[in-house]
């Protein structure tokens, strides 16, 4: 099969994925991204969470500002140098993510052979 088919075929289901998982649970995957990435360490800087989320700096901020908002994450400023804004998982963004896990996502089949349990 032609490589950009079979990308186009990945991409359609991931879109797939993404609006089950915004019907279920009310978050965009950019925003779930965050958060899983939010869960594996205490904090972290918009850029550093950019950079993991493969964002530019302008949707790295949309995407904090949404999850914020909704009350899945925290600002926090830096120790040593205000000017530092630091993002963590609230108890609720926890509650979400817990959530997420305990209830099987609808993952397309395409997609089921790229996760590992």
């Amino acid at each position: 099969m032609n490589p950009l088919c079979r990308i186009r075929d990945i991409q359609r289901a991931v879109r797939q994925f993404e609006l089950c998982l915004e019907e279920r649970h009310g978050i965009c995957l950019n925003e779930a991204m965050a958060l899983c990435c939010l869960q594996q360490t205490e904090r972290l800087a918009s850029g550093e969470l950019g950079e993991m989320l493969g964002l530019t700096p302008s949707n790295t901020s949309k995407v904090i500002a949404s999850v914020e908002r909704k009350g899945y994450v925290s600002r926090v400023m830096g120790n040593h140098d205000k000017r530092h804004m630091y993002f963590s998982l609230t108890d609720r963004g926890r509650e979400l993510l817990d959530g997420m896990m305990a209830c099987s996502p609808c993952i397309p089949d395409l997609l089921k052979p790229l996760m590992c349990e």
